[in-house]
């Protein structure tokens, strides 16, 4: 071979080696991406079924039930308009109660159970996630407009 093949082949090769390189970062980027999704959210069906995601909102009031094996609890988390059962089988985190913010981490099941591996709480009575947040204000919106509706309607009978 002469010099200008070696340097085609070698450009070629180091074109290679680059391209193949940049697909498997991007491939392991989006296998590792979560993506944060509201009650409302998944009750809608746009989480993604069998997929890791994130799940936020208020664990619901008296929703909170242990099982038999002192590991497993199922309870409900809320963005006020929607309920999505979450069961999970760990130790809680200590700022768990009922009442307060939540972003769990998982997958939704066949039946629409949150298969949660990781429940995070929040930190503080002022902290929420930025994310979890605005689904509760959007979902504290809507229901007031429906309530406004129904009102309006109901005045109009």
């Amino acid at each position: 071979m002469d010099s200008k093949t070696k340097k085609l082949a070698l450009i070629g090769a180091a074109v290679v080696a680059v391209g193949v390189g940049v697909t498997l970062a991007l491939q392991a980027f989006n296998e590792n991406l979560v993506f944060f999704f509201s009650p409302t959210q998944v009750a809608a069906k746009e989480a993604p079924t069998g997929r890791t995601f994130r799940l936020g909102g208020v664990v619901e009031p008296g929703s909170v039930k242990r099982q038999a094996d002192g590991v497993t609890v199922t309870f409900g988390i809320t963005d006020t308009a929607k309920i999505v059962p979450v069961q999970y089988k760990g130790i809680l985190p200590d700022l768990f109660a009922e009442g307060q913010g939540v972003v769990a981490q998982g997958k939704l099941d066949e039946q629409g159970v949150f298969c949660a591996s990781e429940v995070l709480a929040k930190h503080d009575e002022n902290y929420m996630p930025p994310e979890a947040a605005k689904a509760l204000e959007d979902a504290h919106k809507a229901g007031v407009a429906k309530k406004q509706a129904e009102q309006a309607q109901a005045a109009k009978s």
